[in-house]
């Protein structure tokens, strides 16, 4: 059964699907559950690889590869900037 949501569901489990890339939202989930009693809850968190670095994100070629350092320091700055910005939202 496709997609994931559907499979828990037909299973008996409380699903609760959240954009994996929000904080706000993967707190609000893990208290959701703790709280749900009755039947077991999964998470389904929905997120991009390498999201928040251009040349990774969406890039399947990155996923299970580690950067060399270059990569990764490039990386780190494109977050870094990324977290200042939406910092102040």
């Amino acid at each position: 059964i496709d997609p994931a949501v559907d499979k828990w569901k037909a299973f008996g489990w409380h699903v609760i699907e959240i954009d994996g890339h929000n904080m706000k939202e993967i707190v609000n989930a893990l208290e959701a559950a703790r709280a749900f009693k009755g039947i077991p809850t999964m998470i389904v968190a929905n997120t991009v690889k390498g999201k928040g670095v251009s040349y990774m994100e969406n890039v399947c070629e990155w996923h299970g590869k580690a950067p060399c350092r270059e990569e990764a320091d490039k990386a780190l700055a494109e977050l870094r900037a990324r977290a200042e910005i939406t910092s102040h939202f």
